[in-house]
């Protein structure tokens, strides 16, 4: 597996983690926005 999607896979577990230990929330917009947030970071910012 690529570097750049062990990263997304990290931001869509971190951002489950912080659904679950906030108790509110819906984590479908950040589990797909996974990978456009891996490209914005590595390439952009």
């Amino acid at each position: 597996m690529s570097s750049r999607k062990q990263l997304a896979n990290a931001i869509r577990a971190l951002s489950m983690d912080a659904v679950q230990k906030a108790n509110s929330g819906h984590p479908g917009a950040p589990m797909g926005m996974a990978d456009i947030a891996e490209v914005l970071w590595n390439d952009f910012m």
